[in-house]
């Protein structure tokens, strides 16, 4: 009996390491991904910042799985009636993968939908190498034009990124975000969309809602009304699209999450429709969750049903505990009815993707994106690992020991928020005007400029001190 899991993302990595605790050992199972490395996506716009984050985000397969054999290939075509996967291996060969049970968890490709010149000239962000481009790009043009394709998280987070990037090594980028939709964060509650757009603008970032691309060229993003916006850096994170192996499909699978007898899709690979017959949205937590319902349906399909019977399998349904996306220094999340920004928005990220890294393994890495993305590169004495698998024992939480439940984690920072928002009722609460102002990251907040006015007085009273030093000298 043999398992073939393609692709090593979220869902991947998920799917085999589950697969791995509960299948019986007689079963193979193989891991295919284009790496060596498993690649924590939603933190890869950091390194554009900061790129010695490269090395916490990826963590290499051999650590974190056991007795699943990795090969390193690209897939290229998957036959679900057949139970076969088409490989072009490292050394450039093809190769045929035979296979019992398979999960497609091959993710998704940046959609550039035939618009002229943009897949040429715009770098997407779906690699390190990306993020490094981009980063590169920017230090290139101080004083010049960032454009980024695209006001969805992903755009958010770059914009937020090359904003804080221009602060920090004092380039004087203009940084733009150009969107389609009439307004940032489309497909979002309004008072969630309202408040990123409000950490975007204090953060200098110029929105262009309603404006649609049509083309660009080596100089210029061209607009459909006509207009061009010059640029020196072209980010694009305009849409999503299948992977190369499916032709740029994501097939549409139902809530067993079932593509063939034996064949799966999980994750952004898909369009899947819940239990519910609710389209569900492409984003980590919910491959992560997905990954859950296909391991499972994996393992019951070999164990095999009662009287020779196929057994029922589990459906998948969408329910999110909440988004949270970082705008450079900043955060917003929603958790349940709350919108935050501020110290419990940075919270609830870095502790999403840090539960990941605790999930599979990686309590090191897990401790040292703690530190980036809350501002404690001094913070040797806190045992950060500890604080972590104790996070994963509140409640019923099992982030640190589950690597299909790392959104939960947000909970605990935001129960007094959301006990609040109860006295409210069902409505979308935004709590920003009041967290935004203990944000000492917030440009305008009141504890960034009460900080900044302290470290004015500081530094002019040791200019007093030492002007008197060199007098009496």
């Amino acid at each position: 009996m043999h398992v073939a899991v393609l692709g090593a993302g979220y869902a991947g990595l998920t799917v085999a390491r589950r697969l791995e605790r509960r299948l019986p050992d007689d079963v193979d199972i193989t891991v295919v991904d284009e790496s060596d490395t498993h690649l924590v996506q939603h933190e890869l716009h950091r390194v554009v910042r900061h790129p010695d984050l490269a090395e916490v985000i990826t963590v290499p397969l051999a650590d974190v799985l056991g007795r699943a054999e990795v090969r390193r290939a690209r897939v290229t075509d998957v036959d679900p009636e057949a139970g076969v996967a088409t490989l072009d291996a490292a050394d450039g060969g093809a190769e045929r993968l035979d296979y019992d049970y398979a999960a497609v968890c091959l993710g998704a490709e940046t959609a550039f939908y035939g618009l002229p010149g943009v897949e040429e000239h715009a770098t997407p962000l779906k690699r390190l190498r990306h993020a490094e481009t981009i980063r590169r790009d920017a230090l290139d043009a101080p004083g010049g034009e960032a454009i980024v394709g695209g006001g969805g998280l992903s755009g958010i987070q770059v914009a937020g990124e090359l904003a804080a990037l221009s602060d920090a090594e004092t380039l004087d980028l203009d940084v733009t975000v150009v969107e389609m939709a009439d307004r940032i964060a489309p497909g979002f509650d309004e008072p969630f969309a309202d408040a990123v757009r409000d950490e975007l603008r204090a953060r200098d970032v110029a929105l262009e809602t309603g404006a649609t691309v049509e083309s660009a060229d080596t100089d210029a993003v061209h607009l459909a009304d006509g207009r061009a916006l010059g640029y020196d850096t072209f980010v694009w994170a305009g849409g999503i699209r299948g992977p190369d192996a499916t032709d740029g499909d994501r097939h549409e699978v139902r809530a067993n999450l079932r593509a063939g007898d034996g064949t799966f899709v999980v994750g952004d690979a898909g369009r899947v429709v819940d239990a519910s017959g609710e389209a569900v949205p492409a984003a980590a937590q919910t491959a992560l969750r997905e990954a859950r319902v296909a391991a499972a349906n994996i393992r019951r399909l070999i164990r095999g049903g009662d009287d020779g019977f196929e057994p029922r399998l589990d459906r998948y349904e969408y329910d999110s505990p909440g988004w949270v996306v970082s705008v450079g220094d900043g955060a917003v999340a929603q958790v349940g009815p709350v919108v935050v920004s501020g110290e419990p928005a940075k919270a609830a990220k870095a502790v999403i993707g840090a539960g990941h890294l605790g999930a599979v393994g990686a309590i090191g890495r897990a401790s040292d994106l703690v530190r980036a993305e809350l501002g404690w590169p001094g913070a040797d004495d806190v045992d950060l690992p500890a604080q972590l698998l104790a996070l994963g024992r509140v409640g019923r939480l099992a982030a640190v020991t589950d690597p299909a439940s790392p959104g939960e984690v947000q909970y605990p920072f935001a129960t007094a928020a959301v006990s609040l928002a109860d006295a409210f009722g069902p409505e979308t609460v935004d709590l920003t005007p009041a967290t935004r102002l203990a944000d000492p990251t917030h440009p305008d907040g009141p504890a960034r400029l009460a900080g900044d006015a302290l470290a004015a007085g500081l530094d002019a009273l040791t200019g007093l001190a030492g002007g008197g030093s060199d007098a009496d000298e």
